[in-house]
């Protein structure tokens, strides 16, 4: 099997420092779609991958899974995408395609998914879109609808299918109905865009009280609780129907529950590294529900997109050149972004230090 000469930037060790890298990508198959990247989001996975967090880091790893370009190229069996189309490749880049999951477009809960980068694939391992160009599998390319920018798009490919897909699934699209996001960064700030679009009303919690003016007037939440205030956590308790949690620090289970309603529910999208404690008597006691979902089939982001143009749901970014992706991640570890860093890789990538 052949191969392209590839350029990005990569990490090579877990100080997570990340540096331009030479690399190969495979040929172009016939179920094949390439694209040349023209946005990377930049997600906190990849900060969790570069630093080997989760220890199963390989380096070198090239970062980056909401990628959005345009197609330079078709294999003979594509019949979806032509030269010039606008797309985008999320967290996956292959799965086996035959399991019940996959059957079933949930090919995010496949054994064998092929994730964006570091994974074993074919012979070698998958690389990132912190790079110029990528290689994927026609089935899991999705296509940018005409009105949804790929700069403020990139990063629905992972942080908006995240908390759009638990809300469909565990039915938390009522209208009229009381959501609280708890955590307002990457994740949280399109999860507010997303409950007024289903016309639910939408709180958000946090335990940052500099977050509140942004969180209704920017953002559009229809109001703010500050969990590190006893008075006001008790003064909310059961009003919510449902809770969805982008919070990936260890944080206590109890007082989010406690929110709720009768019958409400309690979403979990963050990953903290540790194991957080379950208490059992809010569980039993309102007949609640505490579950979990890792970001969406491609059946259900090509929806997920689709949505997002028709209400016009874009993420916040703040654009950085590929030679500021250092500086950006040190920020993202200090949750210092208001919501997304996006890199202009097509302007930047090149002119950078080779």
């Amino acid at each position: 099997m052949g191969s392209s000469n590839a350029f990005g930037w990569a990490a090579t060790d877990t100080s997570g420092q990340l540096s331009p890298f030479h690399f190969s990508r495979r040929e172009n198959e016939a179920d094949d779609v390439t694209l040349k990247i023209l946005f990377c989001g930049v997600c906190h996975s990849d900060l969790h991958t570069i630093k080997n967090d989760w220890g199963f880091t390989t380096y070198p790893v090239v970062p980056g899974h909401e990628i959005a370009g345009i197609v330079t190229k078709v294999g003979s069996n594509v019949t979806k995408f032509k030269e010039g189309d606008r797309v985008g490749v999320g967290v996956i880049v292959d799965s086996c395609k035959e399991c019940e999951c996959c059957q079933q477009d949930l090919e995010n809960y496949c054994p064998r998914t092929v994730y964006t980068y570091n994974s074993p694939y074919k012979g070698t391992r998958t690389q990132g879109g912190y790079s110029d160009f990528v290689v994927v599998h026609q089935r899991f390319v999705l296509r940018f609808p005409d009105n949804l920018p790929l700069d403020a798009g990139a990063p629905l490919l992972c942080a908006g299918i995240t908390v759009y897909s638990p809300m469909k699934y565990y039915g938390m699209t009522e209208p009229g109905k009381h959501l609280g996001v708890a955590g307002l960064g990457g994740l949280g700030h399109v999860a507010i865009k997303f409950g007024k679009a289903f016309g639910l009303k939408v709180t958000v919690i946090s335990g940052s009280p500099n977050k509140e003016a942004e969180a209704i007037h920017t953002l559009g939440a229809d109001s703010f609780l500050l969990s590190s205030d006893p008075e006001r956590m008790k003064a909310a308790m059961g009003t919510m129907d449902y809770i969805i949690s982008t919070i990936s620090a260890v944080h206590p289970l109890a007082p989010l529950l406690g929110l709720l309603k009768l019958n409400g529910k309690l979403v979990n999208v963050g990953l903290p590294s540790k194991p957080l404690q379950l208490p059992i008597f809010p569980l039993v006691g309102g007949r609640k529900l505490i579950g979990g979902s890792n970001f969406g089939g491609l059946k259900e982001t090509q929806e997920m997109l689709d949505f997002c143009a028709k209400h016009n749901i874009t993420a916040n970014i703040e654009l950085i050149k590929m030679d500021e992706i250092n500086t950006a991640i040190e920020r993202l570890s200090k949750s210092d972004v208001k919501y997304r860093f996006v890199i202009d890789v097509a302007n930047s990538l090149s002119s950078s230090n080779m």
